[in-house]
């Protein structure tokens, strides 16, 4: 029973999915295996990369095996409100999380076990799937008004929470992803050019609402050669870290600059890979994540009318622009907004979250219905 079981769970893995995860997931741990005795609490963090990404796996396996369709057709109001509910729950009781110097309340304690979740990254399969399913109920009528307007108080609701919380770059993201799935669903691209000009006009009035350490790492983020000794200190030294890798690094073991890049294991690990194994590993990075996205987008391709295509760009939009803003922030080249790299950076929340969304990619693609391709792109 239990045999045939795990088979069919293996069964409804896309390999090339699962092979690209786990080779990801492999790169990270080898990398804070490198760091440890640099980092404070290292073979604490090793055991709980490690400790998570088993637990990815085992999530990807059983979620991969469910119909999707079983789990969003009845619960998709109900994420909604859950989602706004936890976030509301987090903006009221939330902190900083362990070792921040940010005034972000993004992170949960969870009583009695004194463990801390960012719930932002789990909102994250909620909103996929309710939104997905939201799309598909009025894409006929995306344009309308009516339709598009309760579109964008689903998306608004859920990502106001969000911004709110002084979270911008996980924020970000959110808007990110929402719009790309409102484009491959059909949205005229004036309503996104008018709101991009909105978002342009409304900018100046934006920064109000943005502490200070936000409002500098934005305007030196694209140009942190203007204050190299503060808030472009984090952009420089990571690529100072990425130059001095080369091309095959300086050792997996041997000291480098990485030690002196604050979050060295989360956002930069990126850069403390190159400098340990050069820009050929980060070469080897860029194209699996790569490879991961084009694959998703073809499994999208494939779903023919069925909400799981919108869904599966949700995820794939999602895993592009967190690894489009990371690289670039590790490159000094686009401002350091707090963004993990994902399956490589540590951290519990953020590879718990990125394994299950793209589990529900897994997912997809063995429970859609059968049918003609419809074309996104």
């Amino acid at each position: 029973m239990i045999k045939n079981y795990i088979k069919s769970c293996i069964k409804s893995l896309d390999p090339v999915l699962f092979i690209c995860t786990v080779l990801l997931s492999a790169i990270g741990i080898i990398t804070i295996l490198g760091q440890v005795d640099s980092l404070a609490s290292g073979k604490r963090t090793l055991i709980m990369q490690i400790a998570m990404t088993v637990a990815g796996i085992v999530f990807t396996l059983i979620i991969a095996n469910i119909d999707y369709h079983r789990i969003v057709d009845k619960l998709w109001v109900i994420m909604i409100i859950a989602s706004a509910g936890i976030l509301l729950v987090t903006l009221i009781f939330g902190n900083t999380g362990a070792d921040r110097v940010t005034t972000n309340r993004s992170w949960l304690t969870i009583p009695f076990v004194n463990i801390a979740i960012q719930p932002s990254e789990f909102v994250k399969i909620a909103m996929v799937c309710s939104f997905g399913k939201h799309i598909s109920l009025v894409k006929d009528r995306i344009n309308r008004p009516k339709e598009l307007g309760l579109l964008l108080l689903h998306a608004l609701g859920i990502t106001g929470l969000i911004l709110i919380s002084g979270d911008l770059g996980v924020a970000l993201v959110y808007v990110a992803f929402i719009l790309i799935m409102l484009y491959c669903a059909g949205l005229s691209p004036w309503y996104i050019i008018g709101a991009l000009g909105v978002i342009v006009l409304a900018s100046p009035l934006a920064l109000k609402f943005l502490n200070e350490y936000q409002i500098q790492r934005l305007l030196v983020g694209f140009n942190p050669e203007s204050d190299p000794l503060g808030y472009g200190m984090q952009p420089l030294t990571s690529k100072a870290c990425i130059e001095n890798g080369g091309f095959f690094g300086v050792g997996l073991f041997n000291d480098g600059i990485y030690q002196t890049l604050p979050a060295s294991h989360t956002d930069f690990i990126f850069a403390t890979s190159c400098e340990k194994m050069g820009m050929f590993m980060g070469i080897i990075i860029m194209a699996l994540l790569l490879i991961m996205v084009l694959r998703i987008f073809y499994i999208a391709r494939s779903c023919g009318k069925d909400y799981g295509a919108y869904m599966c760009i949700g995820v794939g939009a999602i895993l592009l622009v967190q690894t489009v803003e990371n690289i670039g922030m590790c490159l000094a080249m686009l401002p350091v907004i707090g963004i993990t790299l994902p399956f490589v950076s540590y951290g519990g929340s953020s590879i718990l979250a990125v394994y299950v969304l793209v589990a529900l990619v897994h997912s997809v693609k063995t429970h859609h219905p059968k049918g003609s391709l419809r074309k996104y792109f």
